[in-house]
Parts: C-alpha cells; sequence; structure tokens
C-alpha cells in the first residue's frame, strides 16, 4: 500500500545569516549605549574602565563583521575567499548563542535557526575545493537509524549489520564499501568525537537531527563537516531515516570535488498509508 510523503521544504539561509546581522547590530547599539553613559552619567574613574569596555566591544564588532560578510559573500559568489576560512569559522560560533537567543525572542523556532545554520555551514564547505582520499572520508550515523527491535548491535562493529534492509543502515555500509570510506554508526556525541579521534578522517559527512549536527559542526573546528538532517517518521530517536542519495552526494563531492545541493526539513514526514483507491 503506498505511503503519502510530505515534501521537504526548502531551507532559508538568510533566516540564519539575517539573525547573525541583528546580533552585530545589537552589539552595535550595546556600544552606543556606553558611549552614551560614558559622557552623561559616570565619573572619571568609571569612565576609563567604560571606555575600555566600549573598545573591546567595537573591536570585537568590526572583527566579526569582516566575518559576517566574508560569509555573505562567498554564499553569493559560490567561492571561497583566501585567508578567510578561519575568520568566517569563529564569527559565526561567537554569534551563534547571540542568534539563537534573538531567535528566541522574535519566536523563531530552534530548530528552523539551526536548519538555516547547518544549510550555511554546508554551502560554505561546498565553496573549498577538495579531493580528499576514500579511506579519510568518515560518514557518522546515528544508531536511531538502526530498527528499535533489531538484536545486533552495530554501534561498536558497524558489519555486525545482518542487512536485512529494514533499516538504511545496510544501504549505508553498501555506500561506504562501493565508495572506500569509513562508516561508524555513534549513540550520541561522546562517541562521534572517539570515532573521529581513532579515525582521524579530513573530512566528515554527518548524519543527525538538528541539535545534534549543530553541536557536532560547532564541536568541529579543523574539519570540514557536510550535515545531513535526519528524517523522523516516529518522531525523534526512533526508527529514523535518511536520504543515502544525499549522503552519496556529500561523499562524493569530498572525494572528487562534485557539486550538489542538500535541502530539505528534518521534518519531513512519512504520513500514514494513503486509502487511495479505497
Amino acid at each position: 500500500m503506498p505511503y503519502s510523503v510530505e515534501q521537504p521544504t526548502k531551507i532559508k539561509k538568510r533566516i540564519f545569516i539575517g539573525l547573525l546581522a541583528a546580533s552585530a547590530i545589537l552589539i552595535l547599539v550595546m556600544i552606543f549605549a556606553g558611549v552614551f553613559i560614558y559622557y552623561n552619567k559616570m565619573g572619571n574613574w568609571y569612565r576609563y574602565v567604560l571606555l575600555f569596555i566600549v573598545m573591546s566591544m567595537s573591536l570585537f564588532l568590526i572583527i566579526m563583521s569582516i566575518g559576517l560578510a566574508a560569509v555573505v559573500m562567498t554564499l553569493l559568489q559560490a567561492k571561497s575567499f583566501f585567508g578567510f576560512q578561519d575568520l568566517m569559522n569563529r564569527s559565526i560560533r561567537l554569534l551563534f548563542p547571540l542568534a539563537i537567543l534573538l531567535g528566541g525572542i522574535l519566536h523563531i523556532p530552534k530548530d528552523l535557526i539551526k536548519s538555516s545554520f547547518i544549510e550555511v555551514n554546508n554551502k560554505l564547505v561546498q565553496t573549498r575545493t577538495m579531493n580528499i582520499p576514500p579511506s579519510k572520508v568518515l560518514i557518522l550515523a546515528p544508531h536511531c537509524l538502526q530498527r528499535w527491535d533489531c538484536n545486533f548491535k552495530i554501534t561498536a562493529d558497524v558489519s555486525n549489520c545482518r542487512h536485512c534492509g529494514r533499516c538504511d543502515i545496510n544501504d549505508l555500509w553498501e555506500l561506504s564499501q562501493n565508495k572506500g570510506v569509513n562508516l561508524a554508526v555513534v549513540t550520541g556525541g561522546t562517541l562521534a568525537r572517539k570515532m573521529v579521534a581513532d579515525h582521524k578522517p579530513r573530512a566528515i559527512v554527518a548524519i543527525a537531527c538538528e541539535r545534534d549536527l549543530t553541536d557536532g559542526i560547532l564541536d568541529i573546528n579543523s574539519i570540514p563537516v557536510i550535515g545531513v538532517l535526519n528524517i523522523r517518521p516516529e518522531g525523534p530517536c526512533k526508527n529514523t531515516k535518511v536520504s543515502v542519495y544525499k549522503v552519496a552526494e556529500a561523499v562524493n563531492f569530498f572525494i572528487n570535488g562534485n557539486s550538489f545541493n542538500i535541502t530539505g526539513r528534518s521534518n519531513q514526514q512519512i504520513g500514514k498509508p494513503s486509502r487511495t483507491g479505497a
């Protein structure tokens, strides 16, 4: 019997970029407030302290604004600007908490902000030239892709999979074998970090929900990560799914430099059986 599937919604990069810009503007407002207080309300000793704070925040704002401008230009031009990669990463990581805070004030769902962040990260990674040996590419998959009632533990060794085809683990395993890349199934961030330390990859294709993907991307500074959101037809952390095609595209990009497009919300649902023809 056919299943009705909700079409994925394209993630708007401008949501996260707009919140980053709003964060920079908020810092600018705080600087102006400090200047106003400096000239109107403070005694001499306190003025020097406030002046130091204002100057520090101004320097921080200038650096972050350059990084944010580099992010926008990179996305618009679809090419990486030499020497700005580290600054862009630092700007995003430092302004991210403030962007989440502003999103909460504006009643923008956290998952939507994080999905937008993941899309921005993926696009920034795609602007870089990649030609990485397959053995240095790691696919990190969450254990919730495995059927919850499966008796075979694959987090210790993915080769324990019996390839029954009930979940997407078998397809990911076949992809890893065909491409010669590494595959690890993890239960959370601690095991994911251990797998990264053990495999020492030069590139990672990570599959997870918005929260875990965002935390992982922010946690790994020196390794390019492409995030693929999982699909949760039965809710979080149970019998989740993933587009293996999108994972394959990300792998091909890292080892061949092929361009690709990863879009779609993780709240894509597989609904109840449709009654067409009933």
